[in-house]
């Protein structure tokens, strides 16, 4: 039977919910991998290269399910997975060392979709720099490198025009964000999720998926923050709901946000799968937030429901990401 090493992110005893979620996608995939005829083995990625080496040439494996978001709890470091998979010279599943940089450095992404035309909210990152045609009079202070919505929360949303308080205010939100961080100006409209899949034919575009927010006040900032994504008994968890069936009147909508997807798989050399996160303000104008190029496979994720609404099964799924990794 082939070997299919699935390598996650190693999650201490105290771990938060986000990270435990990474052992939780472990599981999952194992499963499909069984179903497809392959012995999975679990193997977390820490500091201790050499004992990963050792265990990595023991297995010898058919391929690297690589579903690794952070090393030592820290997203700065995501690619040193394929990085050093790369220098082992095994192949893996998703993107490569340098597509995984360059989505997972959010500011640095975002001067790649800017210089491509592709629309982005202004920015303006910790030492001051601002870049983007639009200012705004709202910001959302997230972090450069930490992913799952990290520290984001309704104290995140900044209403000021003056740059030194905006600045201020990235400052002292440093340590609750994980580190390095920058302000995006908030677009207030509809959030929408596009996940594509590479399949035999090419990228698949799966069917997009709104983020209805249930219940909001006009005084609730409308965003997917660390309780709507991990906090279960929470308003915010039970309050924003993915919606995948549209009205005619958003076929144009929904087709130029696949065209802007599809656009960032090439632009950042996608590969596997991946989700483009986008707005869609008051105006109709569609603006890229991110682009997860490691999004979580969770059978109750985003993700695993727009497999669902492709009529998709799940093992099929890991199947076609298997596949492109071995081509």
């Amino acid at each position: 039977m082939k070997k299919i090493v699935i390598l996650h992110s190693d999650i201490s005893p105290n771990a938060s919910e986000d990270e435990l979620d990474c052992l939780k996608q472990a599981d999952t995939i194992a499963q499909a991998v069984r179903q497809l005829g392959y012995e999975p083995f679990l193997v977390p990625f820490c500091l201790d290269l050499g004992q990963t080496i050792k265990t990595l040439h023991s297995l010898s494996p058919e391929v690297v399910f690589n579903i690794v978001e952070s090393l030592a709890a820290k997203g700065s470091l995501i690619h040193f997975a394929p990085a050093f998979l790369d220098y082992l010279q095994i192949p893996y599943t998703g993107a490569r060392t340098e597509a995984i940089f360059l989505t997972s450095c959010k500011p640095l992404a975002k001067k790649m979709l800017h210089a491509a035309c592709i629309p982005t909210p202004a920015w303006i990152t910790e030492d001051g720099i601002s870049t983007g045609s639009a200012h705004a009079d709202k910001y959302i202070i997230k972090s450069s490198w930490e992913h799952a919505s990290i520290g984001l929360d309704d104290d995140s949303i900044i209403s000021t025009t003056d740059k030194k308080a905006l600045l201020k205010e990235m400052n002292s939100g440093k340590k609750k964000l994980g580190g390095s961080c920058y302000a995006e100006a908030y677009i207030d409209g509809r959030e929408f999720n596009v996940a594509l899949i590479a399949g035999k034919s090419g990228v698949r575009i799966l069917p997009l998926a709104e983020i209805i927010f249930v219940g909001y006040t006009p005084e609730k900032p409308k965003i997917v923050n660390y309780k709507a994504k991990w906090i279960s008994n929470s308003f915010e968890y039970n309050s924003t709901i993915s919606k995948f069936d549209f009205h005619e009147n958003d076929d144009n909508l929904i087709s130029v946000l696949s065209e802007i997807a599809l656009h960032c798989w090439n632009l950042f050399s996608l590969r596997g799968y991946a989700r483009v996160d986008l707005r869609v303000d008051n105006n109709g104008n569609p603006w890229v937030l991110e682009i997860n190029a490691n999004p979580c496979l969770s059978l109750d994720a985003g993700f695993a429901a727009a497999f669902e609404k492709a009529s998709i099964k799940y093992h099929e799924a890991i199947e076609l990401i298997i596949n492109d990794a071995l081509n």
